[in-house]
Parts: structure tokens; sequence; C-alpha cells
């Protein structure tokens, strides 16, 4: 949902994203002998008078009922998912998606929201990646070709966990890691405990960032709370600040 706060006065350009395959049978061909709807784990298969017949909501595309079909009554299709959309104003391009329905996040997904961004903008030095929570394929995928990672923990068990998680895959990545706390102060004790991991790790720590209802309250006006005067949007800049210190050294135009 970051489109809503990024205040572009233009509409993005758009095209299709095509996820996964779903499978469809074809009611001529068909004979009905429930080979598919038998062997099919995700329940995606019925059945009527005429033929059976897939629900695309349900259907994975692994491609099961195709292999057991005996007479080659099912095949795959390419599926629109979505759409990948790119805004474009002045110097700055965002690039995102919105998906369909019932369609999911993958990491394919971000590799191609990736590409439309480094196609439209190849003179830019500096973008951000706004990778998904927890660890998954599509978090991978915002890894991929990253210089730096910042990783926003929250202060609970399973947080702390996907946190540690996250620094064993970057670290494989080799790329820079930091890690910085949000709603820092619903469990002070968790967040110490996240400060004393990453001295003991030598991991850069950033910075704290406490539970505010203005962040509610920014994002309900199309707002960052970085633009409003609250205790978390301080927080926000005081991170960047060193974050980007640590991804620029020596500054960012001494970069090439």
């Amino acid at each position: 949902n970051l489109h809503l706060i990024t205040k572009h006065s233009k509409a993005p350009s758009r095209k299709d994203y095509y996820g996964m395959p779903k499978a469809e049978v074809d009611p001529g061909i068909c004979i009905n002998c429930g080979k598919c709807m038998e062997n099919c784990r995700f329940d995606a298969i019925s059945v009527n008078e005429r033929s059976h017949f897939v629900d695309p909501f349900g259907c994975e595309g692994c491609g099961v009922c195709e292999f057991v079909c005996p007479v080659n009554a099912v095949s795959l299709h390419p599926s629109v998912a979505g759409d990948l959309m790119l805004f474009k104003e002045g110097p700055v391009t965002f690039s995102t998606a919105q998906l369909k329905m019932g369609s999911g996040t993958t990491g394919m997904l971000v590799s191609e929201v990736k590409k439309q961004m480094k196609e439209s903008a190849e003179e830019t030095d500096f973008a951000i990646v706004d990778g998904s929570p927890g660890i998954g394929c599509p978090v991978i995928a915002s890894l991929s070709g990253a210089d730096m990672v910042l990783i926003v923990a929250e202060p609970s068990l399973s947080g702390i966990s996907d946190m540690e998680r996250i620094i064993k895959t970057a670290r494989i990545f080799g790329v820079i890691i930091a890690v910085c706390v949000n709603k820092s102060d619903t469990n002070p004790e968790n967040t110490n405990r996240i400060k004393d991991f990453c001295k003991l790790e030598g991991i850069p720590y950033t910075g704290s960032i406490p539970f505010d209802p203005m962040a509610v309250k920014a994002v309900n006006k199309g707002m960052s709370i970085a633009d409003i005067d609250c205790s978390s949007g301080t927080a926000v800049k005081e991170v960047f600040n060193k974050t980007m210190r640590l991804l620029f050294p020596e500054g960012r135009h001494s970069q090439k």
C-alpha cells in the first residue's frame, strides 16, 4: 500500500502480471474419469453433467491433473494475476503491483517489480526496495542485487526469530546489514535483546521507532510519518540518516 502515500499526481502505466499457470479442462475431450479430481491436493477440481472443471482460485498450477489425465483434456495456461504499476514523475520512479483477489505475493512478482523499476530509471544511483515481512521467496527476491539490507525487527519472539533467519540469509548475499526496531516500546525487554544480539554479532543498530497512533492518522491523510511532527517520524528520520551513513560512508555523491 506504499502507493497511498507517494503523492503521485499522474496515473501509473499498467501492464499485465502473469503469475503461476492455471489448469483448464476441455469439456469436449474430458471423459469424466475423475483422475484429475482424485489427485488434486488443493480440491480445485469439481464435476458437473458435462465434464470436470477447475476453480482458478483454488488451482496452484502444480500440473498433476495434466499429468494424470489419460486423454490429454487438461492443459496449463498463463494466468493474469494482477497489474504491474509504474509511477514516473520528474526524477522519481515508483514501481509496484496490484494483485487480483486470491493471488499471492511471490519472488517472481518482486523480481518483475524490480525489473521495471531498473528499466525505467537506469541512470539512478539510489533505489529503495520495500521488502515483505517474514522470511520467504519474496524477501529473498528483494535481497537479490542489493548493496545493503535494513532489517526492521519487531520486539516479539517471532520477530526476533525472523530477524535472526533473515540475517543468516543476507550474509549469504554478502550485503551490508543493519537493524532497527519498530514499535520498540511495546516490549522493551525484547528490544534490548535485539540490541544485545546486534552488538554480539557486530551488526549496526540504527535506531528504535516507538509505537505511535499518529502513524495511522498520517496514512489516513495520504502522508508518511516523516511528513508530520511526531515521535515515530523523528525516529524514522534518524534511522534513515544512520542507514545512509552506513551505505555511503564517504557521502552519497562520492560513490560510483
